[in-house]
């Protein structure tokens, strides 16, 4: 066994204290993060105080510390202390409130070991049993008398149900939890999962040894005395393996390490040998859509080859792939809620699950495929080996037989067959478009429950992700994939070329100047906010393409500007010479206008603006404290960045599109381009959160916190992650001093 210890300092403490070895960083068997062992700084998005600690091969936790600011909304921001892993996508969930205080009065905090002059240290003991048991440790500060009546060990998605659902408790989890107080005035707190084999541990032990700082337990609820508390937090599951942050990067991208130390830490904290990770804490585990469209953002910066994270990414996606339908996993289940939710249909099983509600994330694995296996030299020579790997590593059972080539020719015949009625000759019309799935009132980036505003047929699937998933397809089928179809690489072109020309119509919005005006002064004055409408900047028709088609309250078309464009700039180079222009010129109006009038405000580009709807509902559901309301989202600005300059750049190539001479419209797109990555340069500091919201204050936006404002009516508080990995896509997209 194991076992090294901090300081002479703490040792005495911890060893009558904990059961549970706390490892110094040079302890045997850790081994370091590449050139040196790191340690993250603190990332602070009050009331959140996010730390991270990993040695890249045994330890990954992040712990995020929650305590009220005087401006908080105390209906739904509490202290709390919460420890996530990406192993089994566990963690740890402690509410604390004042025992005789007035809510609001308990303040907690982290304090440094005095020894190293650091908030956290690895726990890691092995011999113990077939895994070691590893996790971290901190000291954790309360201002005042505290009680602890609710604590959740084992999933992060248990953890998820009870934050952002209707506090949801599972009695079958929560009764496993036993409570014991041990010696030196401490508590333990431990849980055996659901597969009778991995146990997650939290502990709590004064640092002053004096009577009056010993804890109590009382029934389930744990007492504690204003001082500081070592806190342990550990499990047994099988860890995965992290990339460093020289092994995420392609050698040619070595110095962003230097350059960008916080988020290419992040990023390697977010990367691993068999996936990346969507974000830190909420969404700690495979996220198909997030990590595809993270990964053609990054594709020029990310390591390449076997073992590298671009292959990494691909062979998640495959692996995943439901091999009766094609469909691309969206959200993975594993560890212990894996296991629950087996429980749920009677079945005795830590088989992992999949999510495949989603309709977008299909249309990204082929062009990601063929951005790496086509485009990439070293994606033409890794291409036979890889694809010949069986996909059977997330699903021993269900793929026993299948290769990676199999799945990927799975899901591009799905694409190929949805497509191909509306590709038809007179098939183009709204009922052969991609539709959600029955049932289902979510399908892609947008998944809240008024994200598309209750609509059957999204915008961005339609308009840009099936004619580009196309696209590709008919590149990778004339580079030799898919031979059992060998007339793809015509028949794919054909389809995409029909989608490319005539799927905008459906979504076009056009309000008259003198609506418009009324509109937005509407919207302003109705909904009460304190910000100027600027309906005078108006003085043309005002045109946009909607979220989606049917939506709720039987509008046809959901008539709300958005940020969605971006996908079509992105993915696509389309021929249309005067949709193109058009579109780029609508584009860049909403980039220049403000908000309410476009999408600009101090703190960035939105991604809705609901100030033309013909209905209240519009107002009442796009709102700044909604998960996809008026808010700003990191990827999106990185991918209208890369978008735009992509069209722009067409313009020196020699077969120019038709705006390239049009100067009115080139010169706003120019300038669309610079005045989007002024934003993007003044709001740096948050560029790598998920999202972020906003405040009107002296005649000005300011960033806020998304999760520390209250929730829509009827809806759930929504946090944002201080680190999303598709927000961390600035590390490649960067601004092209040329175009200035």
């Amino acid at each position: 066994m194991m076992r090294q210890w901090v300081k002479a300092t703490l040792a005495a403490l911890l060893l009558s204290s904990f059961d549970i070895a706390v490892a110094s960083p040079q302890a045997e068997g850790l081994k370091p993060c590449g050139d040196a062992f790191y340690l993250p700084s603190k990332l602070s998005d009050p009331p959140y105080e996010n730390y991270f600690y990993s040695d890249c091969r045994n330890i990954s936790s992040q712990v995020v510390v929650t305590s009220p600011q005087p401006d908080s909304n105390l209906t739904i921001i509490g202290p709390r202390l919460l420890v996530a892993w990406p192993a089994g996508n566990s963690g740890v969930l402690a509410y604390l409130q004042p025992t005789n205080g007035k809510n609001g009065s308990l303040g907690i905090g982290l304090e440094n070991f005095t020894s190293i002059q650091q908030p956290l240290m690895p726990i890691y003991e092995s011999g113990v049993g077939k895994n070691p048991v590893v996790g971290v440790s901190g000291l954790l500060r309360v201002n005042s008398s505290a009680r602890m009546d609710i604590a959740i060990l084992g999933s992060i998605r248990t953890i998820r149900d009870f934050t952002e659902g209707p506090s949801i408790l599972v009695p079958k989890i929560q009764d496993a939890i036993k409570y014991t107080e041990i010696r030196g005035g401490g508590v333990v707190l431990d849980r055996l999962w659901l597969d009778n084999v991995t146990t997650t541990t939290l502990s709590f032990s004064p640092t002053s040894k004096s009577g009056n700082d010993r804890m109590r337990i009382d029934n389930r609820t744990v007492f504690f005395n204003p001082g500081t508390y070592v806190f342990n937090a550990s499990f047994n599951y099988p860890q995965l393996e992290q990339l460093t942050r020289q092994e995420v990067l392609n050698p040619a991208s070595q110095s962003l390490i230097s350059q960008n130390v916080d988020q290419t830490t992040s990023l390697s904290f977010l990367s691993y040998t068999n996936k990346l990770l969507a974000g830190a804490w909420r969404f700690l585990t495979y996220f198909g859509r997030d990590s595809m469209i993270a990964t053609l953002l990054l594709q020029p910066v990310l390591s390449t080859g076997e073992g590298g994270a671009i292959e990494a990414v691909i062979g998640a996606a495959l692996q995943r792939v439901n091999r009766t339908d094609g469909s691309v996993c969206h959200e993975e289940t594993i560890g212990d809620y894996a296991t629950y939710l087996n429980k749920q249909m009677n079945i005795t099983s830590t088989m992992n699950q999949c999510d495949y509600k989603m309709i977008d994330s299909d249309y990204y694995l082929p062009v990601l495929m063929n951005n790496y296996f086509v485009a990439t030299s070293i994606g033409k020579q890794r291409a036979k080996s890889f694809l010949s790997s069986p996909a059977t590593a997330y699903f021993p059972t269900i793929n026993k037989g299948l290769t990676y080539a199999d799945t990927a020719r799975i899901t591009a015949e799905k694409i190929m067959n949805t497509s191909a009625p509306f590709a038809a000759s007179g098939g183009q019309t709204k009922g052969n478009l991609v539709h959600l799935k029955e049932g289902q009132i979510v399908g892609q980036w947008r998944d809240s429950t008024y994200g598309i505003g209750g609509g059957r047929i999204p915008y961005d699937v339609n308009t840009a992700l099936v004619p580009a998933a196309l696209r590709a397809i008919a590149s990778l089928s004339e580079a030799g994939f898919f031979p059992e179809h060998p007339t793809w690489k015509d028949d794919a072109a054909r389809y995409a070329k029909v989608w490319e020309d005539n799927t905008l119509h459906f979504f076009e919005v056009d309000v008259p100047v003198s609506q418009a005006k009324s509109l937005v002064q509407n919207y302003v004055s109705g909904s009460k906010l304190p910000f100027p409408s600027d309906s005078s900047l108006i003085n043309g028709t005002v045109k946009f393409h909607g979220l989606s088609l049917e939506g709720n309250n039987g509008q046809s078309v959901v008539r709300v500007m958005n940020s969605d464009d971006c996908f079509r700039h992105f993915l696509l180079n389309t021929t249309n010479d005067d949709q193109l222009s058009a579109f780029l010129n609508q584009t860049a109006e909403h980039i220049l206008n403000p908000f309410p009038v476009g999408l600009s405000t101090d703190v960035g580009m939105l991604i809705a603006n609901p100030a033309y709807g013909d209905n209240p509902v519009y107002a009442a559901n796009w709102t700044n404290n909604a998960y996809h309301g008026t808010v700003v989202w990191g990827w999106p600005l990185a991918m209208m960045a890369a978008g735009l300059e992509r069209q722009l750049e067409r313009c020196s190539s020699s077969s120019k599109p038709a705006f390239c001479g049009d100067s009115t419209v080139f010169n706003k797109v120019k300038g669309a381009y610079n005045h989007l990555w002024d934003l993007i340069d003044a709001n740096s500091n948050q560029l790598s959160q998920e999202v972020w919201s906003w405040q009107y204050r002296d005649g000005k936006f300011e960033q806020f916190a998304l999760g520390s404002l209250p929730p829509p009516p009827g809806q759930s508080p929504t946090e944002s992650d201080i680190r999303q990995l598709w927000s961390l896509t600035f590390l490649s997209v960067k601004r092209n001093e040329g175009l200035k």
